[in-house]
């Protein structure tokens, strides 16, 4: 071990590929057990390396940055959101923070058309009729869904994840596109999808499919609330690959239960890795493991990221993905 080179804490194990590009510059330290750092494992880890690596599952708030033996100086986040990081206190004690935006634009689209596509063609429910042994055969009333193409879809953010959704629906199904998003869409988009930007209001009550891309915020916590859903149609489905705060999951359980929307495509959830018992028991409801950016190819492409923000940060240069420079 070359004492003389940066200290790299990763909390979680990342493709063998990138540890290996980043132990050629760096003094690493592999959580080789994968298991989540405790409190106190974060609080070792901010005393004894340079750069922190993080992922979703670690709560970095403002006690931990408190410490005055902390001697990190980089924070550099596997992922794009950030919302497990007290990213002002840290600022407070001159730590820098990076992120992982766009490599893992596509697959999160991907995957948020897998959860709209499953949950409207009750595909979930039909696989666990099946492997259960319960299917009898062909029949014209069994497991009647409901049709995509054409449809509308409601985005609620329209960032490089909301437009990429956007654009498979609109190009890939020949769906109507309505979009509720803070800042203005650019003509040149809203003229490429046929889109319609609206109130949230009016999204809600108006979309088939209504598909959740908004960052965790104090101000988007329980977005989704009980008197938003009961805005919607009694058809409409929900998907979320945003983050589990934006929903508020007893309010969606009870929605469900009382048939006010159609059913919810979950990849994300309040209290990860619980889920909410309610929602386990739904049959109109298709829950995945937080796999918006699992591949193999966009694993590896965010791990890359990471890596180019900390060698940038040790070559004084501006690391490309630094958290506040973010513009909301």
């Amino acid at each position: 071990m070359n004492s003389h080179r940066p200290r790299v804490v990763l909390t979680r194990r990342w493709p063998a590929a990138v540890e290996s590009v980043l132990a050629e510059d760096f003094d690493v330290s592999i959580n080789e057990h994968d298991i989540p750092f405790s409190e106190h494992g974060l609080r070792d880890a901010l005393r004894s390396a340079d750069v922190l690596c993080p992922t979703v599952t670690d709560s970095l708030d403002a006690s931990l940055f408190d410490d005055p033996a902390v001697r990190v100086k980089l924070i550099a986040n596997f992922g794009v959101g950030f919302n497990h990081i007290d990213v002002v206190a840290a600022t407070g004690r001159d730590i820098l923070v990076t992120n992982t935006p766009g490599v893992l634009t596509e697959c999160t689209a991907d995957l948020t058309m897998t959860l709209l596509l499953m949950t409207a063609r009750r595909a979930g429910e039909g696989e666990r009729e099946l492997r259960a042994g319960e299917w009898s055969g062909w029949r014209p009333t069994h497991l009647l869904g409901t049709r995509v193409t054409g449809k509308t879809i409601g985005i609620i953010g329209a960032g490089r994840i909301g437009l990429a959704t956007a654009r498979r629906a609109h190009h890939g199904f020949g769906m109507k596109v309505m979009l509720y998003n803070r800042s203005k869409v650019a003509a040149d988009v809203m003229a490429e999808l046929g889109a319609e930007c609206c109130d949230l209001e009016s999204l809600l009550s108006r979309a088939d499919f209504v598909s959740l891309h908004c960052p965790s915020t104090p101000e988007t916590r329980h977005l989704i609330n009980a008197e938003r859903l009961s805005a919607m149609q009694p058809h409409a489905i929900l998907i979320n690959t945003a983050r589990g705060d934006v929903v508020d999951e007893s309010a969606l359980v009870e929605a469900l239960k009382n048939r006010a929307i159609g059913g919810a495509g979950l990849d994300v959830f309040e209290r990860e890795p619980q889920v909410f018992r309610g929602l386990m028991a739904l049959p109109k409801v298709v829950l995945l493991p937080h796999m918006g950016s699992g591949t193999e190819e966009t694993r590896v492409a965010m791990g890359l990221c990471a890596v180019d923000n900390i060698r940038a940060f040790f070559a004084s240069r501006p690391p490309p993905d630094r958290v506040d420079a973010i513009q909301p």
